[in-house]
């Protein structure tokens, strides 16, 4: 349970605390006293400590900083216990072998803060005011970054640097002979040097990028030359990214040329595989800029803080079309009205937003469909084999604090419970990626249920593929990670990764979608048709557990809207506190499943409706609220999206027409206006001569 491991955690985090605070104490007493062995062996195992924690616990070192003990600090301190233990050691002369010493080390700070300074300007000439991906950027002079170590770890720089230093003067003490900390010294002057004018080297003009102003005029040119028409415009945290890669295929399939705009400069490397060309605008003023464009259309799956600064540019239409649509009120968000259309799969939504009367009018609602669900495949009648496969996705607890949420907490163990117990069930665990970020009960009630699976797995037996099977995963995860991965060396940057990732060959998306449904059905392939699993990972994506599901059951989200494409039953745990007739009115998603109480009752008539056709009394509910929920078949939602688009765009060209229009008589006007009032004050006397004017 996270509650069980975090503790002990943090007991050893403390603990290293501690120790580093130890060490430094017992190295002061032993350059006081002084005592040679003590002296030596803290300030040994202090470097040591220091130099581990900030390969694996950096984070917690941050803390010292705000105290100002940063690593820096440390260091100065510990050198300085040295030194004042090699004055207190007899036969060490302090004028003839400590005073050069001491010297050494002035050094050694003094090249430590210019490698620093060095490192501070390359970063600055390394940072444009954007980022690009699946862009020709060569002319901005892209180049490797340098090298990781001196240009941007300068706490495991100083202290890599300070371990033959230590060591020498350590050994100094010991044997009283000053050439070792010499020796000590000139090694890391001789590196920290080297690497210095190494680093200063990309402050060259021959690896410079180009600068800030010359970027930018890049940028527009760009912008110019493509011609973007309709884009993807998204921000958001480390664990949001999802929103807008389920978007991604439906983008690159419209027709016209598309874009992604971003504003973070870490999101660019969160957007999975795709070809549509991406760029991060940070700054305001930067974005803009996009106003100049021939950008017409802006879709928006989700909504931010940064979203209200792009919908100021006026000649760029804003359509909302969210990252799924449920019954929750995140549904129906009162900023939706502050775009120019709100894009819903079928008339549910638009009810739904008419119900809530938050301000969006029917006229700016659109009805689109859902493109994203091309690949769930229909039902095809109930389970062929001995094993009916059950699908427990249940959604995230929320910001709210509304118990209805999740079933996780109140009912996720009672249903699993429930679903192990029956023999001829395999159960596909798949929780909401964000499970207990909010709520610590939800996150130990998912650890309580993964541990409830695993056991249950030690229960049975029965055959495993082969070794072929599992060789055929490792082939095709290979060539999906080639095809996708976004892994670097560890000394690139930003402008190292913008290099690399220029404009893709070929078509590479489709290369991409071949590679993953070759790895799903390898990954399938490789487990046992009886074994329970947990699917945590981003991959399988959710829509493949669709389609390997007989039956679903989940929360109120948009996952129970999705699922319906295939007219499969399903079924919603209902921890709300509502009554069952309550529920279904108030959730129209719910009113063709099979509703389930936090103790799991109605989990035997949902088993019993999927494995007997006569029993499932809801099939004919289900197909009507399909349609309800998702909009028809015909035109596909790809088709309907796609018109959409167009028409934005015409309304945004329109919109262009008119201003410019307008621009043309109210320029004359202004004109003939302003000479009016000038001749009106020669007539008047008014106005002095221009000569006496000017001076």
């Amino acid at each position: 349970m996270p509650s069980a491991g975090i503790a002990p955690r943090r007991v050893v985090q403390l603990t290293a605390l501690l120790a580093m605070l130890v060490f430094f104490a017992t190295q002061l007493v032993g350059a006081v006293l002084p005592n040679v062995p003590l002296f030596i062996a803290s300030s040994a195992c202090g470097l040591a400590l220091d130099l581990f924690l900030q390969h694996k616990q950096p984070g917690l070192l941050s803390l010292l900083g705000k105290i100002r003990l940063d690593v820096t600090v440390r260091q100065l301190f510990r050198d300085m216990l040295i030194m004042v233990g090699l004055l207190r050691i007899e036969g060490i002369n302090p004028l003839h072998e400590q005073a050069p010493l001491t010297v050494g080390l002035l050094l050694f700070y003094l090249v430590h803060f210019a490698c620093q300074a060095a490192a501070i300007l390359v970063r600055r000439t390394r940072q444009l005011p954007f980022v690009t991906r699946n862009i020709d950027a060569s002319a901005l002079r892209l180049n490797d970054a340098p090298p990781r170590l001196f240009a941007r770890q300068h706490g495991r720089r100083l202290l890599r640097l300070a371990a033959p230093v230590t060591a020498g003067l350590l050994i100094t003490a010991a044997t009283k002979d000053a050439v070792w900390g010499g020796a000590g010294l000139t090694i890391a002057l001789l590196i920290g040097i080297g690497g210095t004018a190494h680093l200063a080297s990309w402050l060259l003009p021959r690896k410079r990028v180009a600068n800030e102003a010359t970027a930018l005029r890049w940028l527009d040119q760009w912008l110019a030359d493509y011609q973007p028409t309709v884009g993807m415009y998204f921000s958001g945290g480390n664990s949001s990214a999802y929103q807008a890669n389920m978007w991604l295929s439906t983008l690159a399939a419209l027709d016209g040329k598309p874009i992604i705009v971003l504003r973070e400069r870490f999101m660019v490397q969160k957007v999975e595989a795709t070809d549509v060309p991406i760029v991060c605008l940070p700054k305001v003023a930067h974005l803009m800029r996009l106003e100049h464009s021939t950008l017409k259309v802006l879709l928006h799956p989700a909504n931010s803080g940064k979203t209200s600064q792009v919908l100021r540019i006026p000649s760029i239409k804003h359509a909302f079309i969210n990252h799924g649509e449920s019954d929750k009120l995140s549904s129906c968000n009162p900023y939706a009205k502050a775009y120019d259309e709100v894009w819903v799969a079928g008339p549910a939504a638009r009810e739904r937003y008419q119900l809530a009367d938050i301000g969006v009018e029917d006229k700016d609602v659109v009805e689109v469909g859902r493109p994203q669900l091309a690949p769930i495949r229909p039902y095809a009648g109930v389970p062929t084999g001995e094993l009916t496969t059950v699908l427990y996705a249940p959604t995230w607890e929320g910001w709210d604090g509304n118990p209805g949420n999740t079933s996780v907490i109140l009912a996720g163990e009672n249903i699993v419970r429930e679903l192990l117990a029956d023999p001829k069930v395999r159960l596909l665990y798949k929780p909401h990626p964000m499970t207990g970020s909010v709520d610590p009960r939800a996150g130990r009630a998912n650890e309580r249920v993964k541990a409830m699976i695993a056991e249950a797995n030690t229960k049975r037996t029965g055959d495993r593929p082969g070794a072929e099977a599992a060789a055929e995963l490792a082939r095709c995860a290979d060539e999906l990670n080639r095809l996708t991965s976004t892994a670097f060396r560890a000394s690139a940057d930003e402008i190292e990764r913008m290099k690399l990732q220029g404009a893709p060959d070929g078509d590479r998306a489709a290369a991409v979608a071949a590679a993953t449904a070759a790895w799903e059905s390898a990954y399938w392939a490789s487990l046992p048709v009886w074994e329970h699993q947990i699917i945590t990972g981003p991959r399988p994506a959710i829509f493949t557990c669709f389609n390997q599901a007989d039956v679903l059951i989940s929360d109120v989200s948009s996952v129970v809207s999705d699922y319906l494409t295939s007219e499969k039953p399903y079924a919603v745990a209902n921890t709300s506190g509502m009554t069952e007739e309550e529920f279904r009115a108030g959730f129209p998603t719910v009113r063709a499943a099979t509703i389930l109480t936090p103790e799991a009752a109605g989990m035997t008539g949902l088993l019993e409706a999927v494995r007997d056709p006569e029993k499932d009394t809801l099939a004919g509910a289900r197909a009507e609220l399909k349609v309800h929920l998702l909009g028809p078949s015909d035109p596909p939602s790809l088709v309907r999206f796609d018109q959409a688009t167009q028409d934005l765009c015409r309304k945004a060209d329109e919109r262009r027409a008119r201003m410019a229009t307008r621009l043309t008589d109210e320029i004359p006007s202004q004109r003939e206006a302003r000479d009016a009032a000038e001749e009106m004050e020669l007539e008047s006397g008014s106005a002095e001569p221009e000569e006496t004017a000017t001076v």
